[in-house]
């Protein structure tokens, strides 16, 4: 028979083990599902180009101050570390610069007809 202090420790325990896998469930959903805006349009990245500068589409924008780059597992990655060719969804601010870059999933890229 446990006691009183025994059933507590192992209630703990069992609240511990729990707890733990709730939170690791919730870290993998938040990593495996991220909302793009509704205003971002689709591009391809083109090659790498001297900062702020990024060529989407063939086109060379200018990335805005503070602008923000999204890797596929939505970790925030630095310009340099862009990969030529990806598919991309990008969002500009009031001056037309590119504000947000989102590196596509395969089922992202489905969603804005990108192979």
């Amino acid at each position: 028979m446990l006691s009183f202090n025994g059933m507590r420790k192992a209630l703990l325990l069992i609240v511990i083990v729990l707890g733990t896998g709730v939170w690791a469930a919730m870290a993998y959903a938040q990593v495996q599902l991220r909302t793009l805006p509704a205003s971002a349009k689709s591009a391809i990245l083109g090659q790498p180009q001297p900062m702020p500068n990024v060529q989407l589409n063939r086109k060379v924008l200018q990335l805005a101050p503070g602008a923000v780059i999204f890797d596929q597992n939505n970790r925030i990655i630095l310009q340099q570390a862009l990969p030529a060719g990806a598919a991309v969804a990008f969002t500009t601010d009031m001056n037309g610069n590119v504000s947000r870059i989102y590196i596509l999933t395969a089922s992202e890229q489905a969603q804005f007809n990108l192979k």
